[in-house]
């Protein structure tokens, strides 16, 4: 029995074991290939090493980054502490400009106000007065005591309507109406070019210089006190207004060894159209407003002596108004024509259109500095040329190709015997 168990016992285990090969045979494990083999590592004496000699390089390389880093950022601070200050100051310089437009702004209203107020009281003050001698004048002898009331008091009134004129047509409130008027719009345009300069970005000394200088020449044309920085009303000669500063010149000519057309945009034929130009407004614009100037302010000061003399002659005259006299007619008359002579002045705003006339002169000198100054400048220095030339039909409202018809018939008047094709190819 136990032989038989045995027996039985290793049929069953081998019966096992082929079981599990045919199950191997069955499922086919693909073959992964082997790990590569791990470099050996270093012992700890020579990783030591190793370190130690990197950190003595190290250490020899390390004080030449530092100077160096030291010195690119002792630059770096510098220059950003030179911008910096540049740009506070031109801040500075633009709330300074700001402050004025502001203050311009409101003294011309306050200004104008005063050529109103001032015009409506003396006219009523001289109407006033001359009714009351015509009332003294229709009145009999017999009125006695009224009468020398109406007397007294027309006579009083013209006084102080010849004190008011006399005043008024000192300070031409008109006049100095539209001289706060310019300011405050050549302020704001002033304002105006510190701003682009801030948001270009990378502001110059020359920046802060040159704005500074434009400042001080427009508070120097237009100031605002009265009492001893008034400008003159009645000058001896007309001249335009200058508010902007001088700068020295110098001559230069354009370089012909640098080739017919610049790196921009200037040639010959444009700076001859610019001096074209210049010799234009020299000739044209400038001496057309100085003489309409001249004519206005001979007119204004022949009404500024004419309205205090007639009140004056009105307040003389009350005094002799009697019934029946032709003495009543003088001051009747004068106080009738003051007050035409005042309203016209002041109400037309004589003062105001010499002022314009002044400014308008002014504008055209600017220019033509200007044009001047940049021609006389190093190519590489000026503005760009096209830039310039668009720049400058739009200040004289011109086209671009009015503007060179322009320039192209002035050289052409100048230049007898050449025909304007010729010499305008010549030019362009």
């Amino acid at each position: 029995m136990a032989s038989l168990q045995v027996s039985s016992l290793i049929s069953s285990s081998s019966s096992q074991k082929q079981a599990m090969l045919q199950a191997k045979a069955a499922i086919h494990v693909p073959n992964f290939p082997r790990a590569p083999k791990l470099p050996s590592l270093p012992t700890t004496n020579t990783l030591f090493q190793e370190l130690n000699n990197g950190f003595t390089h190290s250490s020899s390389i390390l004080p030449v980054l530092q100077d160096n880093n030291d010195s690119s950022n002792n630059v770096n601070c510098t220059c950003s502490s030179k911008s910096k200050a540049t740009m506070h100051q031109l801040y500075a310089i633009l709330e300074a400009v700001s402050d004025r437009v502001e203050m311009h702004h409101n003294v011309g209203e306050q200004r104008n106000n005063w050529n109103t107020l001032l015009l409506n009281s003396i006219n009523m003050i001289t109407l006033t007065a001359t009714a009351m001698c015509g009332m003294a004048a229709a009145s009999g002898a017999a009125a006695g005591a009224p009468v020398l009331a109406l007397k007294l008091s027309s006579a009083l009134l013209f006084s102080a309507a010849t004190g008011m004129v006399v005043i008024m047509n000192k300070i031409q409130p008109s006049q100095l109406a539209e001289e706060q008027r310019n300011a405050t719009r050549l302020f704001k345009q002033l304002e105006a070019e510190i701003e682009t300069i801030i948001a270009l970005g990378n502001p110059s000394k020359e920046d802060v210089k040159r704005s500074m200088k434009k400042v001080l020449a427009l508070d120097k044309a237009y100031p605002l006190p009265l009492l001893g920085a008034m400008l003159e009303k009645f000058p001896q000669k007309f001249e335009p207004a200058v508010w902007w500063p001088s700068s020295k010149r110098r001559t230069i000519r354009f370089n012909e060894k640098k080739g017919e057309i610049s790196n921009n945009g200037w040639d010959k034929g444009l700076e001859m159209e610019m001096r074209e130009v210049v010799e234009v407004m020299k000739k044209k614009d400038v001496e057309d407003y100085e003489r309409l100037g001249n004519l206005v302010l001979k007119i204004n000061k022949t009404l500024a002596i004419a309205g205090p003399l007639l009140t004056g002659i009105a307040a003389v005259g009350s005094c002799f108004v009697r019934q029946g006299s032709w003495a009543s007619v003088v001051p009747l008359v004068a106080g009738a024509l003051a007050t035409a002579v005042n309203a016209f002045e002041h109400g037309g705003q004589v003062g105001m259109v010499a002022e314009m006339y002044r400014s308008t002169a002014g504008f055209f000198r600017k220019t033509q500095d200007w044009i001047q100054e940049t021609i006389e400048e190093e190519i590489e220095e000026r503005e760009d040329g096209e830039l310039f030339e668009m720049k400058l039909a739009l200040k004289l409202g011109r086209s671009l190709s009015q503007l060179r018809d322009l320039a192209a018939k002035s050289a052409y008047s100048r230049i007898e015997g050449t025909p304007i094709d010729e010499f305008a190819s010549k030019i362009f």
